[in-house]
């Protein structure tokens, strides 16, 4: 696309100072010319994700005025120099952008992955961040093995949905909670050996284990429910945090892992397992070839407007959504 059919100005979403939903609002704003490196994305939808509700209200240290929105798919117009391997014309997708509640955004080239024919826009928009966080929890922070155990928390939820269906793949008999009778029926039908309630999860859990406990706990909730789930794995089990939807986990003394059988627990970031363009293209290349096989669902739970940001935010916040929340320009 040439210089004269890029527009100077278009949409965007800009919160001017910390807050809640309301502060993100529809402005304006001039569209970026890609840097050395860079690669200018025309998006044609826009994960939303927890992280940015930290980041918008002031947990997380961004600067403002703040454009949320890290993980976008659309289609290169524009390419700066020294940029090899993408071109205009390219469908991309990623989860290492930036300012992607936009219609338009310039990103590091290296951060981008070409999507293959097959996959639809909402589907590779959808994809990165979930996805490679659930292919990092069961291929590398546990490289799970066949006929191992595993709790889910949030089953219904974006990585639930996805982390249930790779932990089947990988042999894993697999329980799950949720909170609703619609949220059940979402998760038994990708693929979980058992969903259950939150309220005392720890003790079902031993009853479906004839009281050995599980071999890994998937925790994205924290603080409402880390203390069973400590409770619900066997000895030298794997406590695996890598959320807090409900609020940090308090400081803990280290020997409750000594009193609850040696158990070990980590504290992953998909972005440590994803630091190159080899890493991300590697695991992205995996979950596509599931998708196009039918062996891995994307479910989009709900689509909003790129104006309704902040409705977005608040239906994230309030647990309102299932699936993937994706906001379309």
């Amino acid at each position: 696309m040439s210089d004269q059919q890029i527009p100077a100005t278009a949409t965007a979403i800009v919160a001017e100072q910390a807050g809640g939903p309301e502060v993100l609002r529809t402005a304006t704003v001039d569209v970026p010319r890609p840097g050395p490196g860079q690669a200018l994305v025309r998006v044609a939808a826009t994960g939303v994700n927890f992280i940015e509700t930290y980041q918008r209200s002031g947990v997380y240290d961004v600067g403002f005025p703040f454009t949320p929105g890290a993980e976008f798919a659309g289609t290169v117009v524009a390419v700066g120099p020294g940029v090899d391997g993408i071109a205009e014309g390219d469908r991309v997708t990623t989860a290492h952008g930036a300012k992607g509640y936009a219609r338009y955004t310039a990103v590091d080239a290296d951060a981008l992955v070409p999507v293959p024919d097959g996959i639809d826009d909402e589907t590779a928009a959808a994809l990165p961040l979930q996805g490679m966080t659930a292919h990092v929890l069961v291929h590398s922070t546990k490289d799970v093995q066949p006929g191992e155990t595993a709790l889910v928390h949030a089953g219904a939820g974006g990585v639930g949905l996805l982390l249930i269906q790779l932990l089947k793949a990988a042999g894993a008999t697999v329980y799950t909670t949720v909170s609703t009778d619609e949220k059940e029926k979402l998760a038994a039908a990708a693929g979980a050996d058992a969903v259950l309630r939150y309220d005392g999860f720890a003790d079902r859990v031993r009853e479906l284990t004839d009281g050995r406990g599980v071999d890994v706990v998937y925790d994205g909730v924290g603080k409402d429910t880390f203390d069973d789930s400590l409770a619900s794995l066997r000895a030298r089990g794997l406590m695996v945090l890598f959320g807090a939807a409900s609020g940090p986990v308090p400081p803990f003394d280290p020997q409750r892992l000594n009193s609850g059988g040696s158990l070990y627990l980590t504290r992953p970031t998909m972005m440590h397992y994803t630091t190159t363009a080899e890493d991300r293209r590697s695991r992205m290349a995996d979950l596509f070839a599931l998708v196009a096989d039918g062996k891995l669902d994307v479910r989009i739970g709900a689509r909003y407007p790129l104006a309704d940001a902040g409705r977005a935010h608040a239906d994230l916040q309030a647990r309102r959504t299932t699936g993937k929340v994706l906001l379309v320009p």
